[in-house]
């Protein structure tokens, strides 16, 4: 990570940032041709799928096939190889690595205020900034295509996501330290920006994704998922997307696993603050079961463990879930933590205005003898995912800018922000630059998931509807 310091003036980190458009030219951002050498796409699909449980990878695929839009954002590790060969300032932050539209979202606040964030950081690493920013764009792009937009109304979406990246990189630039990372979106931010910017129904959907935001806490979470069987609170089965453990392996494989999810919990609460890990001694585990999880993830091992405190009504869900290596290591470098499991809760604690009090992580042996990273957090602590399909163009564009403006905030947090806003500069030559640039790219994930829907027809891989 860049020493913001360093023993610059702001005016020499300025004069740094502009400097770089030498060696990676605004404009030059537009650019994207797959190379000639470029891998299969589903070749480095099916890598990833090696290390993967392989009952749950066909359930993988056939999320990746439903449309254009969710194979993109089960493909991070194909855009990552592609962005490798794309140009580049030399500046870098920490990123999510995996910043589509949809890991946006609102979120509670340790505080308990309804905040709006990034939400996944199963790729994060520190790298080029403006590898995010293009993975969001093209989301962009993705999504206005599957909902009919014009070319017209998707280069505008796109045009303001990155002009609110760009403006409010420039607007941190001149802060100070301490007010950009106490800098977060809360509830009257987003209401004030719907009022601003919406029409009358898009103001009533604000309204309501933030009502129903609060009501997707644990506690929904617990009545939706548990349920009393044989006189004890039980994780309810939804075979093949939530197998409690008790149905999953047989007696003497059952035992040995649940003593190792045990200990997991045990050994996490250290990573943990002190307080907060006394308020998770309170707690005593009951169930747990295995659980599917978004599109990329499908496959990796995730479980959710229920704990009880003060009495049958008293739940917390949490979910630990596999980390394995960044797909973007092989790009950027290796992570400075041994553990990959830290290496998502750090950056996560790094980019998040607010994260989740039970936010940790550890290691632990499978039975297969292999040693497997973890990261664990609340299952649900208020959520409000976007719903792309529902939005007309006004309101994905209003969209757009609040997660160009989320995005900005969490980089300017970890990187120079003086550097980037005065590489991106006044003017709008990056913003055009990546509208043309997120087309380009949403033509190739046509191309791939076509690629991967060949290969279904062909035998050559399973897809399974889930």
């Amino acid at each position: 990570m860049p020493d913001q310091a360093g023993g610059s003036t702001p005016e020499e980190r300025a004069a740094r940032g502009r400097a770089a458009r030498a060696q990676a030219p605004r404009s030059s951002h537009a650019e994207y041709r797959p190379s000639a050498t470029r891998p299969d796409p589903v070749d480095i699909i099916e890598a990833q799928s090696a290390a993967r449980l392989p009952g749950l990878v066909p359930i993988r695929y056939g999320r990746m096939l439903e449309s254009p839009f969710r194979f993109y954002r089960g493909a991070a590790a194909l855009m990552a190889a592609d962005l490798s060969g794309t140009p580049r300032t030399g500046m870098t932050t920490q990123v999510c690595g995996d910043a589509h539209l949809l890991n946006f979202r609102l979120l509670a606040s340790p505080e308990r205020k309804l905040v709006f964030d990034i939400n996944d950081f199963d790729e994060t690493l520190p790298g080029p900034w403006e590898w995010d920013v293009k993975r969001l764009a093209a989301s962009l792009a993705i999504a206005g295509r599957e909902n009919g937009y014009t070319d017209a109304e998707r280069s505008s979406v796109v045009r303001a996501t990155v002009r609110s990246y760009r403006e409010e990189m420039r607007r941190f630039a001149g802060l100070g330290n301490l007010a950009v990372w106490y800098t977060q979106a809360d509830r009257e931010q987003l209401q004030a920006l719907a009022d601003e910017k919406l029409g009358a129904r898009g103001r009533k959907r604000t309204q309501q994704a933030m009502a129903k935001a609060r009501t997707r806490d644990g506690l929904q979470a617990f009545e939706k998922l548990t349920g009393v069987f044989d006189g004890r609170r039980r994780i309810a089965a939804d075979p093949p997307l939530i197998v409690p453990l008790q149905d999953l392996l047989p007696g003497v494989e059952r035992d040995a696993v649940e003593g190792q999810l045990r200990e997991l919990i045990e050994r996490y609460s250290h990573s943990l603050q002190s307080d907060r890990r006394h308020l998770l001694q309170q707690y005593r585990i009951v169930d747990m079961a295995r659980k599917v999880v978004g599109v990329g993830s499908v496959g990796t091992r995730c479980w959710i463990i229920l704990l009880l405190g003060r009495d049958d009504q008293d739940p917390l869900l949490l979910q630990a879930k596999e980390a394995d290596q960044s797909v973007l290591a092989q790009y950027v470098g290796l992570s400075a933590y041994d553990n990959q499991g830290e290496r998502v809760v750090s950056g996560q604690r790094l980019m998040q205005a607010a994260s989740d009090i039970f936010l940790g992580w550890e290691r632990v042996t499978g039975l297969d003898g292999r040693q497997r990273d973890f990261y664990v957090r609340q299952l649900r602590d208020w959520k409000g995912i976007a719903e792309p399909q529902l939005m007309e163009p006004r309101g994905m564009r209003v969209f757009g800018e609040l997660c160009g403006a989320t995005l900005a905030r969490a980089h300017a947090r970890s990187g120079d922000r003086i550097e980037i806003a005065a590489y991106l500069g006044g003017g709008d030559v990056f913003d055009r630059a990546l509208a043309v640039f997120a087309e380009r790219y949403a033509d190739q994930n046509e191309r791939d998931h076509q690629a991967l829907a060949d290969a279904v027809d062909a035998g050559r891989v399973s897809a399974e509807a889930a």
